[in-house]
């Protein structure tokens, strides 16, 4: 199969990091990838901020780069929803649905399809898992907790491949970390707030590593950290499964 790397803009501009280990991540299992060199924004920050309809060039364009893949894979549930949900082109619309058929956030993608079982990685830390809102309830990359179901987490069954790796239980492990994109612009103290909440409980309960298939929702929480001068760090659930120590460094 040929995947195409779908990158973040954010991720792009400031974790350049998260994407290396993605690509690597996906090489050592075998698949081939390309990055489309061209790829800009989604338009998820646009959409979310009531201005879908402004959306159409990003739209195109993701689909001029993603047309031609077997699948598309991106380390970001909020954008890898985005795209699920929202990519049309009234020009190219079978098109659009069939991408929006064939793209992945990475840890379903290597769950679901790879259908991993064994990762040859070690990380010998305490980490926290925040459960991401859009990967959560949009992708149901995890069982939300207020449901009467069986409990299950794609993220959390590949960190356990991991050797050395020791998951933290949180007091409430499916809590907004009240990042939501624009969100944290228009209503600031609350954003802040509901972080703090969020990163306390990773704290008290004993996380040195805060980790997520977001990194959106982890760099809010870092914000938060860096302000509060601890020495928990965040990393994206892409470099402890390609076990990326030197990143804490």
């Amino acid at each position: 199969m040929t995947v195409g790397l779908f990158i973040p803009c954010y991720v792009d501009q400031f974790y350049p990091q998260v994407a290396k280990a993605t690509l690597s991540l996906l090489e050592k299992l075998g698949v081939n990838v390309v990055f489309p060199m061209n790829q800009t924004c989604c338009g998820q920050p646009m959409a979310n901020s009531g201005f879908e309809h402004l959306t159409h060039g990003c739209n195109s364009l993701f689909i001029k780069n993603f047309k031609d893949f077997d699948y598309i894979v991106c380390p970001s549930g909020s954008c890898t929803l985005h795209v699920k949900d929202h990519l049309h082109d009234e020009e190219h619309e079978e098109i659009a649905k069939a991408i929006r058929g064939k793209v992945y956030e990475l840890t379903e993608f290597l769950t679901d399809v790879l259908k991993v079982e064994k990762l040859d990685a070690k990380f010998p830390y305490k980490v926290g898992m925040h459960q991401s809102c859009h990967g959560q309830r949009g992708l149901k990359l995890s069982q939300m907790t207020e449901l009467v179901a069986p409990p299950f987490s794609k993220p959390e069954k590949l960190l356990r491949m991991v050797e050395g790796v020791e998951i933290i239980q949180l007091s409430r492990k499916d809590e907004c970390c009240g990042f939501g994109g624009t969100f944290c612009v228009a209503e600031e103290a609350v954003s802040v707030k509901m972080g703090k909440d969020r990163v306390e409980d990773h704290v008290s309960n004993g996380a040195q590593v805060i980790t997520g298939a977001d990194m959106s929702c982890l760099m809010h929480m870092e914000g938060i950290l860096r302000r509060q001068k601890s020495p928990v760090k965040v990393m994206h659930i892409a470099e402890i499964l390609n076990g990326d120590i030197e990143s804490l460094n």
